[in-house]
């Protein structure tokens, strides 16, 4: 079928709340390009929404998924387990540096792991409250929207969100927030909202995704660290977006040798499967009842299948080092950006996630996020496909596969450029 077939189905069969806004369908697709129903070719740095990161269809992955669909497609493992679920959790516990010997559930989504998490948390301290931090993405289910730092489009016409979900200033400097500011104000929620007797868990991305790219520093989330085992709260780390490989290590808490409790993972862990995963410390993620955690399709066979390749692809590829080098190149070009064009400001990256702000006025670090909005859409015009974020929407992020050859990254960058010569 065509783009206009397609798009004519989606106005009459698909909710507004769910369809895409984008006119052209994916048809196929290969490492960081795509190509889409009417034969169009788009270089990807969305990754979909950094689930790609060792690209479209790895080989090793697909034909991992293809191996598995001649075995077992769906027993539930609650019901009847198999060998995949326990070889994830086996080299997950040695991957994810939670303190002390990690165990693992495995759920199907972002959403899912973080609700998992705080059902844990709650749990292993007997304690209710969470404080979540300004900014921050954690899902789309209710007590998910709840955690997150940012009303539009997650709360909107929802009525009103769970309690018990408290909140505290993340550390943006460039947007007037210190990292001493961040504390007193997470110290003043703990005083006036959140007593520590009844928080179950503090949670907090390392590297902000949705909120913006912006990273956590090594001594605030040491002393994160330290405020939780002051007072008996689970330290949570949400790796969602930033883990398997985005900033140059597999997790992203890893730059700054914390030990979390708890970590949550899903996007680039399965390249495009769903599955996610919480991995904490034995005993708290022991700490609730038989048959407590799970769901039909948690841990499927095919996702457990493509996640133990992806982790192969890791080890093989050197993935974690073409982050590293990927996240140099775009610095680079950010910089050239930066001098040539007034709108662009704070350019950073952490490996391969990298980001950075539109503004009208670099004196007064004024968002733009008209100008975010207008870049995006042009590029997709020019056949880029490229996404905006932050709390003023102005921040353009990069979310390419790591495995992007440099004549296709180049390609993609050049027309950014060009786009932005036009525009402004």
């Amino acid at each position: 079928m065509s783009n206009a077939e397609l798009n004519e189905l989606k106005q009459k069969y698909v909710a507004a709340g769910a369809a895409s806004p984008a006119t052209a369908f994916a048809d196929r697709a290969e490492n960081a390009e795509i190509w889409d129903a009417d034969g169009n070719r788009f270089i990807d740095f969305a990754g979909g929404i950094g689930v790609l990161n060792v690209g479209h269809r790895h080989p090793k992955v697909v034909a991992a998924v293809k191996a598995q669909l001649d075995k077992v497609m769906h027993t539930c493992q609650t019901v009847m387990p198999y060998e995949g679920y326990v070889k994830v959790a086996e080299k997950l516990s040695h991957l994810v540096p939670v303190r002390g010997h990690a165990k693992v559930m495995l759920a199907n989504s972002g959403a899912e792991a973080l609700e998992n998490a705080v059902k844990i948390a709650r749990a292993a301290t007997g304690r209710s409250n969470v404080i979540c931090f300004d900014g921050g993405y954690h899902g789309r289910t209710f007590y998910t929207m709840a955690m997150n730092g940012k009303v539009a489009p997650y709360q909107t016409d929802f009525g009103p969100m769970p309690g018990t979900v408290f909140r505290a200033p993340y550390p943006v400097s460039y947007h007037g927030v210190s990292e001493d500011e961040a504390l007193r104000g997470l110290k003043m929620t703990l005083k006036t909202d959140a007593n520590p007797k009844d928080t179950a868990a503090i949670v907090l991305e390392p590297v902000l995704g949705e909120g913006g790219f912006y990273p956590a520093s090594k001594s605030f989330l040491e002393k994160i660290r330290e405020i939780c085992d002051e007072h008996g709260m689970l330290m949570i780390i949400d790796e969602v977006q930033s883990g398997f490989g985005r900033t140059g290590k597999m997790f992203a808490i890893e730059h700054s040798g914390v030990e979390p409790d708890i970590m949550t993972m899903a996007k680039s862990m399965a390249d495009g499967m769903p599955i996610s995963a919480v991995v904490g410390t034995d005993k708290v993620m022991d700490a609730s009842g038989p048959n407590s955690l799970g769901g039909t399709y948690t841990g499927s066979p095919t996702a457990c299948a493509a996640a133990l390749a992806v982790m192969e692809v890791f080890e093989e590829e050197n993935i974690l080092e073409k982050s590293r080098t990927l996240g140099e190149k775009l610095a680079a070009r950010f910089g050239e950006w930066q001098t040539k064009f007034d709108c662009i400001d704070n350019v950073r990256n952490m490996g391969a996630m990298a980001a950075f702000e539109l503004v009208s006025n670099k004196t007064d670090r004024t968002p733009n996020p008209e100008l975010a909005a207008a870049l995006c859409k042009k590029a997709r015009e020019e056949g880029l496909i490229l996404l905006s974020c932050g709390m003023y929407g102005n921040t353009i992020r990069f979310l390419m596969p790591v495995t992007i050859e440099d004549s296709v990254l180049n390609e993609g960058l050049d027309i950014i450029e060009s786009c932005l010569e036009s525009l402004v």
